[in-house]
């Protein structure tokens, strides 16, 4: 029941209602570090604790801790896309590492980022009768008739970034493939933004749709950022990453004109993107520690590591951890040499930034080369 009861406001009072009406509506884009209201409270604390759990660089070894003893004398070759590709380079190192220990012989052949170097590559690698071989982060589709030479001379084959999904794959066969989860990687980006914005950003995303697994990926990536009402995608920027050099800082460029200070926050599938568009926002005069504060979607290569630890243009990347997974790929041959499934494992996501990468260039959890040591009796 309403009250016909007449109140006396005073002209102090009326001016003190006004202002916490104009306060109680502000609302804009954050830094994560200004007194903003979140926008999404539930889905800001879910973000945090992910995130949290994400920087912790004292995990302990998840993975597996027993298999068939390592087997002798085998041999494996490297199939790389390109040795350009510090990822690609990365786990080629990892697996050389790791056959010292089993005392395999391991050998790399360089593709050379082209269809025709890597098919040349592949069939280079099933001439030379390997125990097993690696495709090194390039589409087995695209050498057809050289996979089917390896599997009609029963050489099983592991790949790292073949496919989109970690594990076994039938179609195109892949005794199992190596990557983290990209839904997971997605969801942490987006997420990071979410935490350290206390969700109220304008974010802007990088994008190379000529890509399939690309844009899977940044489609994840808008998906996690909408559920936080407080988060804008104010563009969604689609640069091949072939032309990402000359036309990232034209559209940094133009980006920054239309928004101004409303962009504060940035995801890219790739780390790339951040070294190309430094220069426009050097020239914009914008801070290297941002706003806007930028994370690389996957990769991880020691140009974005460089870039975090001296705060110039990218404030975090979602690294794969390229010397384990190396490992790993020897571990998974062993099992299929001793005729048992994968071992179905799958690197959880981290986040790097300047506070926990301690001036690394690469992110290399702990505990791995322990474990895979003890599983081969080396």
């Amino acid at each position: 029941m309403y009250s016909h009861r007449k109140t006396t406001l005073t002209a102090a009072t009326l001016l003190a209602l006004a202002a916490s009406v104009v306060v109680g509506c502000e609302r804009g884009p954050s830094t994560g570090t200004g007194p903003s209201k979140a926008g999404c409270p539930a889905i800001l604390a879910k973000a945090k604790a992910a995130v949290q759990q994400a920087e912790n660089t004292n995990a302990s070894w998840n993975g597996p801790t027993s298999g068939p003893a390592a087997v002798s004398g085998k041999t494996i070759v490297y199939v790389a896309q390109t040795m350009t590709n510090p990822g690609v380079a990365g786990v080629a190192r990892g697996v050389k590492e790791a056959g010292k220990v089993t005392g395999w012989n391991v050998r790399v052949i360089d593709g050379e980022g082209t269809p025709a170097g890597i098919q040349a590559a592949l069939s280079q690698a099933v001439t030379l009768k390997p125990s097993g071989i690696v495709i090194g982060g390039f589409d087995p589709n695209l050498t057809s008739q050289q996979v089917a030479r390896a599997q009609a001379a029963h050489v099983p084959l592991i790949g790292w970034h073949a496919v989109r999904s970690p594990g076994p794959s039938k179609n195109p066969s892949l005794y199992t493939n190596i990557t983290t989860k990209v839904e997971d990687v997605a969801k942490i980006s987006a997420d990071w933004v979410i935490a350290r914005s206390n969700g109220n950003a304008g974010v802007v995303v990088f994008t190379d749709d000529s890509i399939p697994f690309a844009k899977n990926k940044s489609e994840l990536i808008k998906q996690e950022l909408a559920t936080c009402s407080g988060l804008k995608l104010l563009a969604y920027e689609n640069i091949p990453i072939p032309d990402a050099s000359h036309r990232t800082p034209q559209e940094v460029s133009s980006l920054l004109s239309r928004f101004q200070n409303s962009w504060t926050y940035s995801v890219a599938i790739n780390d790339l993107y951040f070294a190309d568009a430094a220069p426009a926002l050097r020239a914009a005069a914008k801070p290297g520690s941002g706003p806007p504060f930028n994370i690389g979607a996957g990769d991880g290569d020691p140009s974005a590591f460089q870039r975090i630890n001296s705060k110039q243009f990218q404030a975090a990347t979602v690294p794969e951890p390229l010397s384990q997974q190396g490992w790993q790929i020897i571990d998974e041959f062993n099992r299929s040499f001793a005729g048992q499934a994968a071992s179905g494992y799958v690197a959880p996501v981290h986040i790097a930034t300047a506070d926990n990468s301690n001036g690394a260039t690469s992110w290399n959890p702990s505990g791995y080369r322990e474990a895979y040591r003890k599983i081969w009796r080396t």
